[in-house]
């Protein structure tokens, strides 16, 4: 790496990305010694060093995955050449602080966007790695009151040019103002106690469409943490028993243990039925619990608004009423459903 960075320097960067086929980076720069230097082409000649062969540009990408976690792993300091998108969370601050002020964009001298720029630096929504020197300064998040403020329906100007999920964030606003003003202060709660910052990230934080909720990525984080509490889990499920109940879905009634035997023993997913936006940093009750299997817990999370564990029953329950008799069957048979948990007039 060393020897690729010293041609760098010997040819210049003009020269030596053209004689290797190198465009300049888009991504990721190497710094190193106080220069920065196009971290995928430095990669590529690297390979020539080590292994007798450069790499050629096509043959390998420059993101994060690739030629900036090799330079990474081998302890050279790499940095963003943009900044990332804004997460949903961000928007949703930056949103909550533009409706406060009457759907107007404000200045980057305000102090309230400066108060919003330090607290966006202080979110573990972004690596280190991905951000630059103006990760969301004042300047920027002053574009970005702006650019939610232009999307307003009041509006008479000129948008500028935000993003889709300053509109959606925005729209979310106005048809519910109450619950996302609300999002917006647990956010600010739980990055000032810095309960959000101690959560590990989640598997499907980057998956909002398909898994999350309109809130965004930290409270939903929040929110598995407490669902995934072995503590509480147990304690919930010992509840249950305690009083005569059994671990069968609270939504469409499947029993792990009378499908799988002794492998199904003692198992079931708890969901924390508290919306995020009411969920504060009380002490999650054993009441706030619902022991449902995993397809309805999937069910529950792929879309907002969430359906409680009754709603998604009253669901399950009509659609099986709606099928011919033998249709009924033929679902209860593949899902593999215990007896008893179809409608009475369905067994």
């Amino acid at each position: 790496m060393l020897k690729a960075i010293a041609e760098h320097d010997e040819l210049g960067r003009d020269a030596f990305l053209s004689h290797y086929g190198f465009g300049k980076a888009q991504s990721y720069m190497l710094v190193h010694e106080g220069h920065e230097y196009d971290s995928k082409a430095i990669a590529g000649v690297a390979h020539k060093w080590a292994q007798g062969t450069v790499l050629a540009a096509h043959q390998f990408s420059g993101g994060k995955d690739h030629a900036a976690a090799w330079l990474k792993r081998l302890g050279f300091r790499v940095k963003a050449v943009k900044n990332p998108d804004w997460a949903r969370d961000e928007v949703i601050l930056a949103c909550d602080l533009v409706m406060a002020n009457g759907w107007r964009g404000l200045d980057a001298h305000d102090e309230r966007v400066v108060e919003l720029s330090g607290l966006l630096q202080i979110l573990p929504l972004h690596a280190e790695a991905d951000r630059n020197e103006k990760f969301r300064n004042p300047n920027g998040v002053a574009r970005k009151t702006f650019d939610i403020a232009t999307r307003h329906p009041d509006y008479q100007g000129k948008a500028t040019n935000g993003g889709a999920t300053d509109l959606r964030v925005l729209q979310e606003f106005l048809s519910r103002p109450t619950e996302m003003t609300e999002t917006a202060r647990l956010i600010r709660l739980g990055i000032s106690t810095g309960e959000l910052q101690a959560l590990p990230p989640s598997d499907d934080d980057g998956a909002d469409d398909e898994y999350g909720a309109p809130e965004g990525r930290l409270l939903m984080r929040r929110h598995q943490a407490r669902e995934r509490n072995k503590g509480l889990r147990k304690k919930k499920i010992d509840t249950v028993l305690r009083h005569g109940g059994t671990l069968a879905c609270e939504a469409c009634g499947f029993d792990f243990e009378a499908v799988y035997g002794d492998r199904g023993t003692g198992y079931v997913e708890c969901h924390h039925v508290v919306p995020l936006h009411e969920a504060g940093e009380g002490r999650t009750k054993l009441s706030d619990l619902a022991l449902i299997c995993a397809n309805c817990h999937r069910m529950i999370h792929r879309r907002a608004p969430w359906p409680t564990p009754a709603e998604l029953k009253a669901t399950i329950e009509e659609r099986r009423a709606s099928l011919p008799r033998d249709s009924a069957n033929i679902v209860q048979q593949r899902n593999r459903i215990p007896e008893g948990s179809l409608p009475e007039d369905r067994r």
